[in-house]
């Protein structure tokens, strides 16, 4: 595999810059209620999706698969989306923590370095280094923006239509 130019991977950390800052402004305003409050037939809530991405995606891909580090599972995987109520704003505190975390750790790597701790539950699938890695988190990132898109605008008709 060819290394990544340096623009290119500046490129990518501005989209997940982006759809970090996404998250962030739709969940925006919500109040803990609102945060909390599911209005899909699976449960989760706004609230409970931000923490998913703190969790499952920044802490995990970066932090414990990338880096190798010893991090915290919240016990079982699925229920990291489970927020009581009460905890909506500490939902957001701790994606924008995680999102701290990672961007250390990516400040520390060449985009072309391996994870350290690839975990063998993925098989045969594997990223290679940590621009496929934030590729990764990126992708997963704007799915959920667009989750999350739908549900702030069933709650009070607010669109956030990002570009960039």
């Amino acid at each position: 595999m060819s290394r990544c130019r340096v623009d290119d991977f500046a490129l990518l950390l501005r989209a997940l810059g982006n759809q970090r800052d996404h998250i962030l402004a739709t969940v925006d305003g919500l109040d803990d209620d609102q945060l909390t409050t599911s209005l899909v037939p699976s449960g989760w809530s706004p609230a409970g999706l931000v923490q998913h991405l703190a969790l499952d995606v920044e802490r995990y891909w970066f932090r414990a698969v990338f880096a190798g580090q010893a991090v915290e599972r919240a016990g079982d995987p699925a229920r990291s989306w489970d927020v009581a109520p009460g905890d909506g704003r500490g939902a957001i505190d701790r994606y924008r923590e995680e999102c701290a975390l990672a961007d250390a750790v990516i400040a520390a790597h060449a985009s072309s370095d391996e994870p350290l701790a690839w975990p063998d539950r993925w098989g045969s699938w594997r990223l290679a280094n940590l621009y496929q890695t934030t590729l990764h988190v990126v992708t997963e990132t704007a799915c959920h923006a667009g989750h999350l898109d739908i549900v702030r605008e069933t709650i009070d008709g607010t669109q956030n239509f990002v570009i960039g």
